[in-house]
């Protein structure tokens, strides 16, 4: 498979030659990576994010095409990125967690994604979406992470202003935004070097008893209750996390039923409604993947997964 559309506006001002780094344990640690290799896997994966690639207008088409083509350029530049990033210097983490998530959202080669989740989590690591948990606030992002001892949640808007000294006050109703490269702590969180940052909520992997995977969303259910709160200030106590792990997205169907033109008439066909059919095998992609990894006596329950146009 052929990635060049996004890859080339940022390649060009971070590459470098490799060097012939020798295989050593995965680090997190900018000052023992080689500097192009780090600047992928941040610097270069935030003008990625953050790239504008649809227009205002495009929000009107029901069939969401533009935004399809939109995510799906971003999530292909995103993993050669961090492939180019690890040609460079194979100790970089960030690049490890960042290319074993953008397999799994793309649904490539299951067996070298897991190999690369398990590196991950034996140096210490995590694997981080973004996310949405829609029973605490559908209108904020999380950052969720996943490594070997469990599940942490973390404040999206507190990640991104956590470089700053005097963090700026949080509007009440945002649309979250990505932050710009200079946000250093939350584009080195996306890519599971969590060191120093707080979560609102941790799960261990002997707390989970059932995962279920949705058509938009996952369920992470477990015994003990636990707080979350948002960046606006919603709190929820939760046995279970509903969350919508970013990176794939479904399709809308358009039904069509006939309809009468006053001015002409006779009837013709108008667009009815359009109906989401959610992401269903990426959702089962990512709980089998994980469960695999962290639960590989099969201890946690991972129900059939059933498509269709609800949760």
């Amino acid at each position: 498979m052929v990635r060049v559309s996004t890859v080339g506006v940022v390649l060009g001002l971070l590459l470098s030659s490799a060097g012939g780094v020798a295989a050593q344990p995965l680090t997190c640690d900018p000052a023992q990576l080689s500097p192009a290799s780090y600047r992928l896997a941040t610097d270069a994966q935030a003008l990625n994010v953050t790239r504008p690639r649809t227009d205002w207008w495009e929000g009107f088409d029901a069939t969401l095409s533009a935004h399809t083509e939109a995510l799906a350029d971003l999530n292909e530049a995103a993993l050669t990125l961090a492939e180019r990033a690890l040609d460079l210097d194979p100790r970089n983490l960030p690049a490890r967690a960042i290319l074993a998530r953008q397999l799994i959202v793309l649904g490539e080669d299951g067996d070298r994604a897991r190999d690369e989740i398990r590196r991950v989590f034996d140096a210490g690591g995590a694997l981080v979406w973004s996310a949405t948990l829609y029973d605490v606030d559908g209108r904020r992002f999380f950052l969720t992470a996943f490594d070997r001892e469990g599940i942490h949640v973390y404040r999206f808007e507190e990640t991104a202003f956590a470089h700053l000294p005097a963090p700026p006050r949080l509007r009440r109703d945002p649309p979250p935004d990505f932050p710009d490269a200079d946000a250093t702590v939350f584009w080195r969180a996306w890519g599971g070097c969590l060191d120093g940052l707080r979560p609102v909520a941790s799960v261990p992997w002997s707390d989970v008893h059932e995962i279920k995977a949705g058509n938009h969303v996952l369920y992470f259910k477990f015994r003990s209750p636990v707080e979350v709160v948002a960046d606006g200030g919603k709190r929820k106590t939760l046995r279970e996390f509903k969350v919508a792990l970013h990176g794939a997205m479904g399709t809308v169907d358009l039904f069509y039923r006939p309809s009468i033109y006053p001015s002409f008439g006779r009837p013709y066909m108008v667009p009815s409604r359009g109906v989401g059919i959610g992401p269903t095998m990426y959702q089962d992609r990512v709980r089998r993947t994980l469960a695999a990894i962290v639960d590989p006596e099969g201890r946690i329950k991972l129900p059939k997964a059933s498509r269709g146009a609800g949760w």
